[in-house]
């Protein structure tokens, strides 16, 4: 069997196969509660043989959403409404995850859908953002800077969106430290630029990173726990992988068991040259430097690429976003591809459909 159909053991619950879905905002929620949009959404990439479906950006206060539209996890309406999406999940065969966040400065944007670009004013629903610092991102509101009562707010809003999380089913839970969003905020010094216990240092940037595990790991003890980071700023004097992989090994020790490495997100001025697989050397760089379990994503779109890195010993576990919008049914088509139609979780309706080897 190839490697990226071999089932994969994580904190004692097995995955059936290394071929994610990542986490892929969908603007379509009222009041940060999923409907059936999500339900159907989520559960054609269960249908189309992923191991983990991990449902998009999920807020874990009102003001840590990225638009208004944006789906949530603060209170049990929500929660109740993921329940039967996240079963929907299981039922086909795939472990629900769920990626909790908070945009920080990022937060209170229009959503791609309207055409409009920044910060939703806050007659027009709009709210104001925080961050580690008063420093806004370019073109967006300024936001505010979060006194250590904030901070410690935050890290509880962590913890309780993790309880209900749980409590709907959900598997893995999945940190959001990447794209820019709040926790990457604290992290990279472009955007951090305190002076107190959480600014400075590598050690008091990653802290809050670390108190959020601490208290969802508190929190939700019989959940998987993933970190998901961008591994550089693509700017000079931002973050990189470096940082990256020393943050990883601290995360490990306090109890996050995989890693989904990502890059960018936190600045305007990034300079990214993209292309297959364009972030896999990042992922290569920390499970290497961190010794800890990864995955690659980024532009890795077939069957015998996604094999590749796995055989490269570059990741663990592939993760796509845009291919499973192009197609539902990545995991099968891969298997094709591969030569093993077999190999893939077909669903017995779709048996019929299945290539032969």
């Amino acid at each position: 069997m190839s490697l990226l159909f071999s089932p994969m053991d994580l904190a004692g619950r097995t995955v059936r196969n290394r071929l994610w879905v990542a986490p892929m905002c969908q603007y379509s929620a009222t009041d940060g509660v999923p409907n059936d949009w999500h339900h159907v959404h989520l559960a054609q990439f269960a249908s189309g043989g992923a191991g983990v479906v991990i449902a998009e950006a999920t807020a874990v206060v009102p003001e840590g959403r990225i638009s208004p539209e944006d789906v949530g996890l603060w209170n049990d309406a929500q929660r109740d409404a993921w329940a039967p999406i996240v079963a929907a999940i299981r039922a086909r065969g795939a472990m629900p995850g769920v990626q909790l966040a908070h945009a920080g400065r990022k937060a209170s944007t229009w959503s791609p859908f309207t055409g409009q670009r920044g910060s939703v004013p806050v007659d027009a629903g709009g709210w104001q953002t925080v961050a580690p610092s008063a420093v806004a991102f370019d073109g967006f509101a300024d936001p505010v800077a979060l006194d250590v009562a904030g901070i410690d707010a935050v890290v509880e809003a962590f913890a309780a969106a993790a309880v209900r999380a749980v409590a709907a089913g959900f598997e893995m839970l999945e940190l959001h430290a990447a794209h820019g969003y709040l926790l990457h905020q604290f992290l990279s010094p472009l955007s951090n630029l305190r002076e107190d216990e959480y600014g400075g240092s590598l050690e008091n940037r990653a802290r809050l990173l670390l108190r959020v595990i601490d208290a969802v790991r508190a929190a939700a003890p019989d959940a998987i726990l993933t970190v998901r980071l961008s591994a550089t700023d693509w700017a000079e004097g931002g973050w990189d992988a470096a940082q990256t992989s020393t943050v990883v090994r601290w995360a490990a020790e306090h109890g996050a068991v995989f890693f989904d490495i990502s890059s960018g997100g936190l600045v305007a001025h990034q300079q990214i040259v993209t292309g297959p697989g364009y972030q896999v050397h990042l992922a290569a760089e920390v499970r290497a430097a961190a010794g800890v379990a990864v995955g690659a994503v980024g532009e890795i779109t077939t069957g015998p690429q996604a094999e590749s890195v796995l055989a490269e010993g570059d990741a663990d576990v592939i993760l796509a976003g845009r291919e499973w919008l192009r197609d539902p049914h990545f995991a099968l088509r891969a298997a094709t591809e591969l030569g093993e139609p077999a190999a893939a979780p077909w669903p017995p309706q779709y048996v019929r459909a299945r290539p032969r080897a």
